[in-house]
């Protein structure tokens, strides 16, 4: 039986988990605008439960020559050009992510930060667009794995969509703030500390009792 992890730095074999959302003007990384990021850091308390620290969010400009499809744009709401959206250049905005990401991660020991996210394959691959496209050459972010909420709850709540599977874990969703950046990370990553913090119950009550585990080892 393996028995719960309880500091971050043992629980992910050593990746720190860093709840991210994007929104974009489309569903083409390489080709479509990169224009909201929000990251969730996240803690552990002394019994081994995640739970939600600071939030880091920032617009993003579209980079030169960047597609901007009008239907992303009405479902996320998000006017690229509005003067006081405060948009950063993509290389500024990756930067006000990566640094606070990096020094949360060295402080829970950890090697390396996972991106966790619902759909986490399409948060990824706008991320690493962008760092390809800059240059950037410190993501703290492993760059192909992924802990991906959409798996945790189908295998949790038999439900793929988040604000479903949000509702099913008693945490609440309200549609009309969806599709902001910082509302669906924050969402996403209360549920991805429910699930993972059912499991550990789960683990907890499953485990043999120290007696038990002692008359094993004799």
């Amino acid at each position: 039986m393996i028995m719960p992890a309880h500091n971050l730095a043992d629980r992910f074999r050593g990746y720190y988990p860093v709840v991210v959302d994007v929104e974009t003007g489309g569903f083409d990384a390489d080709r479509d605008a990169l224009l909201e990021i929000a990251a969730v850091l996240l803690g552990m308390d002394e019994s081994g439960n995640l739970h939600r620290l600071d939030t880091i969010s920032t617009h993003v400009a579209p980079f030169p020559g960047a597609n901007l499809d009008p239907r992303s744009l009405e479902i996320t709401g998000i006017d690229p050009f509005h003067p006081l959206r405060g948009a950063l250049d993509e290389r500024e905005a990756l930067d006000a992510i990566f640094n606070p990401v990096r020094k949360a991660m060295k402080a829970a020991a950890c090697t390396r930060a996972v991106l966790v996210g619902h759909n986490a394959a399409f948060d990824l691959a706008f991320l690493n667009s962008a760092i390809k496209r800059t240059g950037h050459k410190r993501s703290p972010f492993h760059p192909f794995s992924t802990l991906d909420t959409v798996t945790l709850s189908a295998l949790a709540f038999g439900q793929t969509v988040l604000g479903k599977a949000v509702n099913l874990a008693g945490i609440g969703w309200d549609g009309k703030e969806a599709h902001s950046a910082v509302y669906d990370a924050e969402k996403t990553a209360d549920l991805f500390c429910h699930v993972v913090n059912r499991w550990r119950d789960l683990s907890v009550a499953m485990a043999p009792p120290p007696a038990a585990v002692e008359a094993e080892a004799a």
